[in-house]
């Protein structure tokens, strides 16, 4: 039996994320203070200097732009301005420590019969994963350390009903429940398995979710608080390629290389690798970033797996718009009998984000806390398709609840959670206006015409402080983390966002595809076309834009031209980083089956080392 790609993986241990120093936090907030002053200079003098006359429609386009981006840099500021870390406790020994039972009925409990534990019960969601993906999720949940004083129920929710999962259900002695329709999906799943358990708390789990021993006893101190409804832990994806070497591309690209040429490139380059994380997957910045500061006023949202959920916090919700949708039906009783189902976990594809909006909405002023340390390891997409499947998941859902629902407008909202709702909304808008300047530079070659008057050196001294002081500024808040991938992330997802956009404006609800978790399947192109369209169009225009200004056919004058053309080469740049990271992936990964050895180097060069020349 062929193993999994990612047994490779497993040696890999979790990162540690320590909170921001003192210091940094200051400089990051005077860094921030200081990019919104220089913004608002910027587009008060683009507003109001540097409109190109002769092109008013254009400039207002771009400007407009340019205003909606600043007012979504001053929501992600306001959204990561400052950390604040719940405190930690250690585990409930007894079920009053975590606001189960009053001290009169522990009374009663202790003088008839002994206390019950603190029950957990762990959910293990599945459709369609391999039985052998699922058997290394039920083994972390079966090695998790159950603190004093609780009790662990593990139970496999297979939406897929496979007599396979069923067997390795039974063979590793967990709970099995499946059911006869997928009304729901995941969210469906996970109604079924509250239906058929009474855990005091449900700790959800994907179907590669594999738990770390101590996440229990790290997260169940939170909930001492007794308005804590769900704790959410990071998502740690250990299976992301480290990168390729340039001298594994080159055999790979070219096996018939000339040995010299390996010998250079080697030297050039040495061990260092390339298109790391090809399928820009590693979640670092939203987790340890956004979510761990809108901990600060208790409002990250669930992110569905590694999370623990308090029973009767999901059950008050859920009774709680159960009722509202009773009462707003109309008063007869044929319609009556349509009131919705009772939904602990909304049936959206974005469940864990709207039952989230749903108690943080709720007059019980339900709190969430993010836990910022790792507790379980999940895989990454591992393929164009499953990267797409995702991320158009994501951004249906969030658009869907946003045009449906319009979460910041919620009663009962702090407004706190008002602001933090709006910069996740808001960075969805985004889509809308982001092509705008991405087509810019391009429309400006081909037609001759610029959104402002002149790039004189007016136009430089409000321009520069303003991109230096936010460069600054993200630097600054970011830890260390690199912000380059979640730069390539935001151009590579503009098209799966305009057409999210599309499908829910004609109607179209989102779907509940699970992401494949299987490698590459050689169909990168198909996945990638749009990028690829996108970045050959600015080609073309940058290449026409040159020809018309080496014939002397143009108006505009040199600095124009390597202006417009520095700012296409980066758009190019950031278009083609997704799709060539994949293809390179899918080239030169390791076969799944190896095929015979390979053949010795008819000219060994003994000044490269043999392990770089095979690579």
């Amino acid at each position: 039996m062929q193993r999994p790609y990612y047994c490779s993986y497993r040696h890999r241990q979790p990162p540690s994320f320590p909170a921001i120093s003192r210091g940094r936090q200051l400089f990051w907030q005077f860094a921030a203070g200081i990019a919104i002053g220089c913004n608002i200079l910027y587009l008060h003098w683009r507003w109001t200097a540097s409109l190109n006359p002769d092109a008013v429609i254009f400039s207002i386009i771009v400007v407009m732009a340019e205003t909606l981006f600043a007012v979504g840099t001053a929501l992600f500021f306001y959204d990561v301005w400052q950390e604040g870390d719940t405190t930690r406790s250690s585990p409930p020994r007894q079920r009053q420590e975590a606001a189960l039972d009053d001290l009169t009925t522990s009374a009663q409990h202790t003088r008839h019969k002994p206390i019950a534990p603190i029950a957990v019960d762990v959910f293990i969601t599945t459709y369609d994963e391999d039985a052998t993906l699922v058997a290394d999720t039920i083994k972390g949940a079966k090695n998790l350390i159950v603190p004093t004083g609780c009790s662990v129920q593990i139970y496999v929710l297979d939406d897929g009903s496979r007599p396979a999962i069923a067997a390795l259900s039974r063979n590793q002695n967990v709970s099995y429940l499946s059911r006869s329709d997928n009304i729901g999906f995941k969210a469906g799943n996970l109604r079924n398995g509250l239906f058929h358990s009474d855990g005091d708390f449900v700790l959800i789990c994907d179907a590669d979710t594999i738990l770390l021993p101590h996440f229990l006893q790290n997260t169940l101190g939170y909930f001492r608080d007794p308005q804590v409804a769900w704790v959410q832990t990071p998502h740690w994806f250990y299976d992301i390629p480290s990168g390729i070497s340039p001298l594994k591309i080159l055999r790979r690209l070219w096996p018939q290389a000339p040995w010299r040429l390996r010998a250079l490139l080697f030297r050039l380059s040495g061990n260092r690798t390339v298109m790391q994380d090809p399928y820009l997957a590693e979640p670092t910045i939203f987790f340890d970033i956004i979510q761990r500061r809108r901990n600060l006023h208790h409002a990250s949202f669930c992110c569905g797996a590694a999370s623990i959920h308090r029973r009767e916090a999901v059950f008050e919700v859920a009774l709680t718009q159960k009722a509202r949708a009773y009462i707003q039906i109309p008063s007869t009783p044929a319609a009556k009998a349509m009131t919705p189902p009772l939904q602990p976990y909304r049936f959206h594809v974005s469940e864990d984000l709207y039952t989230s909006i749903d108690m943080h909405c709720a007059k019980a002023r339900w709190r969430s806390v993010y836990h910022p340390e790792v507790e379980a390891k999940m895989l990454s997409p591992r393929s164009l398709e499953a990267f797409c499947t995702q991320r158009l998941k994501y951004a249906g859902g969030s658009i869907d609840l946003m045009l449906r629902d319009l979460p910041p407008l919620r009663k009962n909202m702090p407004w706190q959670h008002r602001l933090h709702y709006a910069a996740t909304f808001f960075s969805y808008l985004t889509a809308l206006w982001a092509p705008i300047l991405l087509l810019a530079p391009a429309y400006s070659l081909v037609t001759g015409i610029a959104p402002v008057t002149a790039y004189s050196f007016e136009f430089f001294l409000y321009f520069f402080p303003m991109l230096i002081s936010h460069e600054i500024a993200m630097v600054a808040t970011s830890k260390g983390h690199s912000l380059t991938n979640g730069r390539y992330l935001a151009i590579a997802t503009l098209p799966l966002q305009l057409r999210a956009f599309a499908l829910v404006l004609q109607g179209k609800r989102p779907r509940f595809p699970p992401t494949p978790k299987t490698e590459s399947t050689g169909r990168e192109f198909q996945f990638a076309r749009p990028l690829i369209i996108w970045a050959g169009a600015l080609s073309l225009a940058a290449l026409y834009g040159v020809f018309r200004w080496l014939s002397g056919q143009n108006s505009f004058g040199l600095t124009f031209l390597l202006i417009n053309l520095f700012w296409i080469s980066w758009n190019i740049a950031m278009l083609v980083r997704l799709p060539l990271g994949a293809w390179l992936h899918a080239v030169c990964r390791t076969p799944q089956h190896p095929t015979a050895a390979p053949q010795p180097l008819s000219h060994p060069d003994k000044s490269v080392p043999h392990h770089a020349v095979s690579q």
